[in-house]
Formats: structure tokens, sequence, C-alpha cells
């Protein structure tokens, strides 16, 4: 049996569909020191917006912060020269053993919200506790919101 040229080329063609690995690079920010997996190409689009420095995420978002807090219209660049000044004044005003990585106090603090025994939370009213002298609601709904629901 004998393979056709259009068989041959539509066999090329399924096979070039499928898109190649994707490189990944870890990169450090240059603010922070925190370090990402991301492809080069956004690696490329991020040092192209923050001239030559490559920032992560969080200190992205910092960034955009400081342009909106700011009184006065400031540049990217300025936001991110603030940016940059600022933790570097709230690293060296801790001491070595008290100093940690933003990130990481964080997700300390979500551990410890997480673990710590606490009430329930819950978004019912029936769980919340009676209020003296404050009767109860005389609303009751008669029908669905939605009548193709109550069908």
């Amino acid at each position: 049996m004998a393979i056709t040229s259009s068989e041959t080329h539509s066999a090329a063609t399924t096979t070039s569909k499928i898109p190649p690995p994707m490189d990944v690079l870890s990169v450090k920010c240059d603010s922070c020191g925190f370090t990402e997996e991301c492809t080069p190409a956004y690696i490329l689009r991020v040092r192209e917006r923050y001239q030559g420095r490559w920032i992560c995420g969080l200190c992205v978002e910092a960034v955009k912060d400081e342009v909106l807090r700011s009184d006065m219209c400031i540049s990217t660049e300025e936001a991110l020269n603030r940016h940059i000044t600022f933790y570097k004044q709230f690293r060296s005003s801790t001491s070595l053993k008290e100093a940690e990585y933003p990130i990481s106090a964080i997700g300390r603090i979500l551990r410890r919200s997480l673990d710590s025994p606490g009430p329930l939370r819950s978004s019912s009213s029936t769980d919340l506790s009676p209020v003296d002298g404050v009767r109860g609601s005389g609303l009751v709904r008669s029908e669905s919101c939605l009548p193709s629901l109550s069908r």
C-alpha cells in the first residue's frame, strides 16, 4: 500500500500544529529579590516596561499603586524608584534576624489565620444569635426570584 503525497502533507501539518514546549526561566526581582518562573517573552515585556529592570508581580502592583496614590502626576520610572527606595529602607530599618521578605510575612500571617481556632464564618442570617428587643423580619419570600428554578 502506497502513501500519496496528500496523505503525507496532511500528516505533516497535523504534527506541526502541536505547539512547541514553552521555555521557562527563573528570574529574580530587582526590587524585593523574589524569584519567579516566566517565559522569555514575558520577561522581555516587563523589562521593556520598567527600564530594563525585572520586577515581580507584587512589585508591579505596588508601582501601579504608587502612581495612583501620588498627589502629582509621576512617571512609572519615578514610581518604581520610589518603591525600590521604600523597600531598601524597610530592609535596612530592621535587624537581619527580624527582616523577612514581605511574601514570607504574608504567608505566615495567612497560615496563622487559617490555623487559629476562631468562630466559624457563615453568611447565613440563621446562624446569627438573636439580639434582645429586636424582632425578626416578617418578610417571607412568596416565589422564586428566578421563575424557571421554581418550576
